[in-house]
């Protein structure tokens, strides 16, 4: 049961120009659920991608790698579900080339301008035959405004699917945002075992879509984690196919840090969901570093944080067994920290006072904070002026029994 999510209303999600979605059953691994996205975008659009940093990337984040470099003129994305095609060598590059050439050939562009993407199971080759034999239904289908059903049809463990949209008046023009993601577990950066598809008809040059891409991945996906495992299929991808009335010509543009605030927030609420819906998650959490002495620093103690197995189960538990943070504050590495000058709140309660358990904390406060399904841990380092938040969950017994039969 995911926290606090519910799935998106169709009225909500707003079509951009330039944009087309279809969808098929595939029965890439299963029969009978969506498993197969196209998405067709018009000529002239920008394409910009931000991809996994696992060394064991799959063959589809290397084929997006080498079209990206050759040509961003991307005509269609290929996306299934199912199947990582990861860990599967040569074959499974051939494969993931395969489903690029054979869409390619049914719409009229050359193999080049499309990205495939999967997700999956890793080390099992891709059912390549039933993937192309899918295209033609999900050709048929078609449309500018089938985003839930895209959001449906890109899920594995996910329970809810994810979808956003935004609508910006910048300077007399209005921008148009709407985005897609997956994601349950397997999740840490850089980035996460996440797909996420965001669309805009704002005009925006290559080079300045790939930077504000980066920035809002730097700023969303890049800060949550479930279970601290790096996936070899992230991708998140953004295109600008210029159908609207705005225009991002320069950094110096009005309309440069008006769209990047709107794709960040974007970006951040299909991450938040995320993490809603991790697997077997009861509670969100953020933890939100304050007085660091710069944001790795910050984001380096949240994540040890984030990441301890004991921290997370006391959540779970709702047992306010806090001294687990400490420890992980730490050992998260950090050279000269002065635990004296550490300061704990969880929401309102104050609970450590200068490296020590706070005079008037009482464990009632922190179990009835710790019962809710959001809360704040805030740490102040003592160290200087800057900060960082990271989003995580709770570690249930749900979570072990889901990964424990993923593949039964």
């Amino acid at each position: 049961m995911a926290v606090n999510l519910c799935a998106p209303d169709p009225k909500w999600l707003l079509p951009v120009a330039g944009i087309e979605l279809g969808w098929a059953e595939a029965g890439i691994r299963k029969p009978g659920r969506k498993d197969l996205l196209i998405v067709r975008i018009a000529d002239g659009a920008s394409v910009a991608g931000v991809f996994t940093q696992n060394s064991f990337a799959a063959a589809p984040v290397l084929v997006c790698r080498e079209h990206l470099a050759g040509s961003r003129d991307v005509r269609a994305l290929v996306i299934n579900t199912g199947n990582a095609n990861a860990g599967t060598g040569n074959v499974g590059l051939e494969a993931a080339r395969a489903s690029c050439a054979a869409l390619a050939k049914l719409i009229g562009c050359n193999t080049g301008q499309v990205l495939p993407f999967s997700t999956g199971v890793i080390m099992e080759q891709l059912p390549i035959g039933r993937l192309i034999a899918g295209l033609p239904q999900a050709l048929g289908r078609l449309g500018p405004d089938h985003w839930l059903q895209a959001a449906q049809a890109i899920m594995t463990t996910d329970t809810v699917p994810k979808a956003a949209s935004r609508r910006v008046n910048i300077a007399g023009t209005t921008l148009t945002l709407t985005g897609i993601a997956k994601g349950a577990g397997m999740i840490r950066p850089n980035m996460a075992t996440m797909l996420s598809f965001v669309a805009t008809d704002a005009a925006i040059a290559p080079a300045l879509l790939q930077q504000l891409t980066q920035r809002a991945a730097d700023r969303s996906f890049n800060c949550i984690t479930i279970d601290g495992d790096t996936s070899t299929n992230d991708s998140f991808v953004v295109i600008a196919t210029g159908r609207g009335s705005t225009r991002v010509d320069s950094e110096q543009s009005p309309s440069y840090s008006a769209f990047g605030n709107a794709l960040n927030e974007l970006a951040r609420e299909l991450a938040h969901a995320i993490v809603r819906d991790g697997e077997g998650a009861t509670k969100f959490i953020e933890v939100r570093i304050e007085q660091a002495a710069t944001e790795a620093e910050a984001r380096q103690v949240a994540y040890a944080v984030a990441h301890s197995p004991l921290v997370k189960t006391a959540f779970f538990a709702s047992d306010p067994n806090l001294g687990r943070i400490l420890a992980a504050v730490g050992y998260a590495g950090i050279s000269g920290l002065q635990p004296e000058r550490v300061q704990m709140h969880l929401d309102d309660v104050h609970v450590v006072l200068d490296g020590g358990r706070h005079p008037n904390y009482r464990e009632a406060d922190g179990q009835r904070v710790m019962k809710n399904s959001e809360m704040v841990v805030r740490l102040q380092l003592g160290r200087g002026i800057t900060g960082a938040s990271v989003w995580t969950t709770d570690l249930s017994h749900d979570y072990v029994s889901i990964n424990a039969d993923y593949r039964s």
